[in-house]
């Protein structure tokens, strides 16, 4: 890896060496590390650009780190991941992607296609986080695109963060949930500029006393557009929650489009959204403690992001 890789590599996943068990490390479209451990495999597609990860059945405690890094203008980089999680297997996947143009008028574009399969009574904790880097004009866009089927009994948490510099983003996750599953999702948005992102959810529960639980916190500023669209189909006994929080800033645009839907009379499903602009109250009372205007609105905005 370059310097702009081991940089960008550091801000998605923190790591500055390579990590102990399982990690595949993507830049410019290729492989430069990887690593399988005793209970989880990690092999190339043959059919097309990507990896299977494959989770043993009963495996416990275990890391794998997945990321990839766009390290120069003119990439177009497209990969297809599929994650096998066995039965009871309780994992935390690191994921994400880091995209930097240098100061090249040429844009670059990183679209994971992600899909899970998650067995009976596992566990999933995945931690995704975008970034964009560059001082010259090229765009810096990631589309994500998560499929995700979840047996019985199974959990997963999803926490995906994307704070800055990426120019247009397209998110859209799609999941199904059997019988007592539960899918949570954490996003964290903040866009400036010119920016843009949508957030598209789809979630239907098939399966008796599975739920969902879907919370977005983003802050536009500038000029930037947010679109967040929560699709819930609550299918049978079920339990279904959108919640979309947003600050607007400047002459920032952010757009809610819920859709709940209940199949079933013993479905409940809830739609929550607040969008506005920082208190003035909230101002006044940091600012009176020594803060300047951009300290204030500063920690405003951390401490409703985290």
């Amino acid at each position: 890896m370059n310097d702009v890789a081991k940089k960008l590599l550091k801000e998605v996943t923190g790591l500055e060496e390579m990590p102990k068990g399982a990690y595949n490390i993507r830049e410019n479209s290729q492989t430069v590390a990887r690593q399988s451990s005793e209970n989880i495999d990690i092999v190339s597609k043959e059919d097309k650009s990507g990896i299977d990860i494959i989770v043993k059945p009963n495996t416990k405690s275990e890391n794998v780190f997945i990321p990839a890094l766009v390290s120069c203008s003119g990439v177009h980089d497209m990969v297809y991941n599929d994650f096998y999680i066995g039965e009871n297997a309780e994992i935390t996947i690191i994921a994400g992607c880091g995209v930097s143009t240098g100061d090249s008028c040429d844009g670059s574009e990183h679209n994971g296609i992600h899909r899970f399969f998650l067995g009976k009574n596992s566990k999933v904790r995945y931690v995704e986080k975008h970034i964009g880097e560059g001082t010259g004009t090229g765009k810096r866009v990631i589309d994500p695109v998560t499929e995700v089927v979840q047996e019985e009994g199974s959990y997963m948490e999803m926490e995906t963060t994307q704070i800055k510099g990426v120019d247009s983003t397209r998110r859209f996750t799609k999941a199904n949930l059997k019988d007592n599953a539960k899918l949570v999702i954490k996003e964290k948005l903040m866009t400036h500029g010119e920016q843009f992102a949508e957030s598209k959810f789809e979630v239907d529960m098939d399966g008796e006393d599975s739920s969902v639980n879907l919370i977005s916190r983003s802050v536009a500023r500038d000029y930037s557009k947010q679109t967040f669209i929560s699709k819930i189909n609550g299918n049978t006994r079920c339990a279904g929650h959108s919640e979309c929080d947003a600050i607007i800033m400047d002459h920032g645009v952010v757009r809610a489009i819920p859709e709940i839907t209940a199949n079933s009379l013993d479905a409940t499903l809830i739609h929550e959204a607040a969008i506005g602009k920082i208190a003035g109250d909230q101002m006044i009372k940091l600012m009176t403690l020594g803060l300047t205007e951009g300290e204030a609105e500063t920690q405003i905005i951390d401490g409703f992001l985290n």
